[in-house]
């Protein structure tokens, strides 16, 4: 899906909705236990109950790559039912060396026709680059997140310094920002607003003024509404831009809103109390 076909489908949907199938076979209702593919069915109900109010489906891979080869089977059958009107993510969080990386770029992008996946940026350039080679098809990478843990190396402050001569006198100049900072102007180089976006957890909202202005084209990928606590009118506030610029990502709010077999009912009404909220804040943007 390109950044266009996004942009429009926000605006149809009056919409930024990204639903998030991170599916515990522990959590879903036992009646579809007795399925031939439990995961699969929980999975294909909330996608029924949800795609009008959404524009997007992150699969966290973790949670059915955990099954082994049957999980992968669907996973890949969830991505496909899903369909190309949705925008599609593989939370998979890859990052290495290039050569492996075209093999996992060829795994989620023609082998699974996801339009996305999720890339940790640590390795530098070419753990990333082989994501940005498909047109269309979009790196989102890891910036600042929205687990405590985000103080242990996103959230450090880097000292930058910088030898110049003024009037013939050497001079040093000192800049300091936050890690995640750096990470976001470098990776920005690597590629475009057309195929890059940033994750940037909800839980960071504080922050979101500066990310804007930092990042003023790219679109965000925010999780952590909902279950983990992230203000939607905050994000909202905060975080768009002329493009909207945002997909904000709610997970267990939505797919575990009840246990019983009326599962899907209830998945519907969160989100589309997501959703009015969203519309509400569209008005006139």
């Amino acid at each position: 899906m390109t950044r266009e076909q996004l942009i429009t489908t926000i605006r149809q949907k009056k919409s930024y909705l990204c639903v998030g199938l991170d599916t515990d076979i522990t959590r879903i209702p036992a009646h579809l236990l007795t399925q031939p593919d439990p995961i699969f069915e929980f999975n294909k109900s909330i996608i029924d109950a949800t795609r009008d109010l959404c524009v997007a489906y992150k699969i966290n891979t973790a949670f059915y790559e955990a099954s082994g080869a049957r999980g992968w089977d669907t996973m890949e059958r969830t991505v496909r039912y899903i369909g190309t009107d949705h925008f599609t993510i593989a939370d998979a969080k890859r990052g290495d060396i290039g050569n492996t990386c075209q093999q996992y770029a060829k795994a989620f992008f023609e082998t699974m026709p996801f339009d996305s996946i999720t890339v940790a940026p640590y390795m530098g350039e070419d753990s990333v680059s082989p994501f940005l080679q498909y047109e269309g098809k979009w790196a989102i990478v890891l910036a600042l997140t929205s687990n405590p843990g985000a103080q242990d190396f996103e959230l450090k402050r880097i000292i930058e310094k910088e030898e110049v001569l003024e009037e013939g006198v050497h001079t040093t100049r000192q800049q300091t920002t936050y890690l995640f900072e750096t990470v976001m102007e470098k990776v920005a180089g690597w590629g475009n607003p057309d195929n890059l976006m940033f994750v940037v957890g909800a839980t960071q909202a504080d922050e979101f003024i500066n990310i804007r202005h930092l990042m003023p084209d790219h679109f965000f990928l925010v999780p952590g509404v909902g279950a983990q606590g992230g203000s939607l009118q905050e994000i909202s506030e905060k975080a768009m831009n002329a493009d909207v610029g945002i997909l904000v990502n709610a997970s267990r709010a939505i797919i575990y809103a009840s246990g019983g077999k009326d599962f899907a009912d209830k998945a519907r009404e969160v989100a589309k109390a997501y959703q009015v909220e969203m519309a509400s804040s569209l008005r006139g943007h």
